[in-house]
């Protein structure tokens, strides 16, 4: 995925559901912090952006999680037309530590406004260290080699990402457990 995909999911995702600003989550949240001329190709390689709309409570979060992905979502008439898809998601799609969203990283610009240039929408996207937590987390193949790529590309702060580890919820303290366990043998490795 490029730069310019995630601005089109940015405005598209803004648009579908009426609100002035999203939350990227997912793998290309990425872009938000790293020009993709300088990510690995295993860092851009999903076709497909992981949306958490902003909203009062999870309930209203996941409806309009579900008008995203409804209209842009896998197999969608929209993923035909332009080659990636929106997935709409809530807050329990992520494990995130603490102070995330004090972190996240804007991306506003003309690409990301309607036609016409107004309203400007804003994707705010995961802190490179932050997503890398929430990959580790999920710990799924394609996440472990996310997190590599971008450690042996030194683009993150490994020891940034363990002391991260440490601030989730202790309901998320095994998770915690076994991805500090793979960081800490990667890091070693590297």
């Amino acid at each position: 995925m490029r730069r310019d995909q995630l601005e089109h999911a940015i405005r598209t995702a803004c648009q579908i559901i009426g609100h002035p600003d999203i939350i990227v989550v997912g793998s290309q949240a990425i872009l938000g912090s790293i020009v993709e001329e300088e990510l690995p190709a295993a860092a851009t390689m999903s076709m497909e952006v992981d949306i958490l709309p902003i909203a009062a409570d999870n309930d209203e979060t996941a409806r309009l999680a579900d008008l995203i992905e409804g209209v842009a979502g896998e197999f969608s008439p929209f993923e035909d037309l332009h080659g990636f898809s929106i997935d709409g998601v809530d807050l329990q799609t992520s494990v995130l530590p603490s102070g995330w969203r004090d972190r996240l990283v804007p991306v506003t610009n003309a690409n990301t406004a309607a036609p016409g240039g107004d309203p400007q929408f804003t994707g705010w996207c995961l802190d490179k260290e932050d997503l890398c937590v929430a990959k580790l987390c999920a710990l799924r193949e394609k996440d472990r080699n996310f997190v590599a790529a971008l450690v042996r590309a030194d683009l993150v702060d490994t020891h940034v990402i363990l002391g991260r580890l440490a601030t989730l919820d202790p309901n998320h303290a095994r998770a915690a457990s076994s991805a500090h366990r793979w960081l800490t043998s990667l890091h070693r490795r590297e």
